[in-house]
């Protein structure tokens, strides 16, 4: 069963304008206080995998909402967005950027 991981901030490609292609990776902090940051083309692989082989998954939280990144396709180009929550489209653009 995969570990579910919780994403508090994002690394963007410099000044993209369009949303499917602004993303860089993903990052967040460990129990222990150790940083950890993924590449989004290394936590698409990992997300495209099965369930039953998948070591991770992510999520965002914002406010008091709680949702899944997951895997969207947009003119044959996969890139990361969180499942449709009703609150904000945008949840993980919202997020700071990730430290270097």
């Amino acid at each position: 069963m995969p570990q579910s991981i919780r994403v508090t901030c994002i690394r963007k490609r410099g000044d993209h304008l369009n949303p499917h292609e602004r993303i860089q990776g993903l990052g967040g902090t460990n129990a222990d206080g150790t940083r950890w940051f993924m590449s989004e083309e290394d936590i698409i692989a990992e997300l495209l995998k099965p369930e039953a082989q998948r070591r991770w998954n992510f999520y965002v939280t914002v406010g008091q909402h709680t949702t899944w990144v997951i895997v969207a396709e947009h003119l044959g180009r996969y890139y990361l967005k969180t499942q449709a929550d009703g609150y904000s489209p945008d949840n993980l653009l919202s997020l700071p950027e990730c430290p270097p």
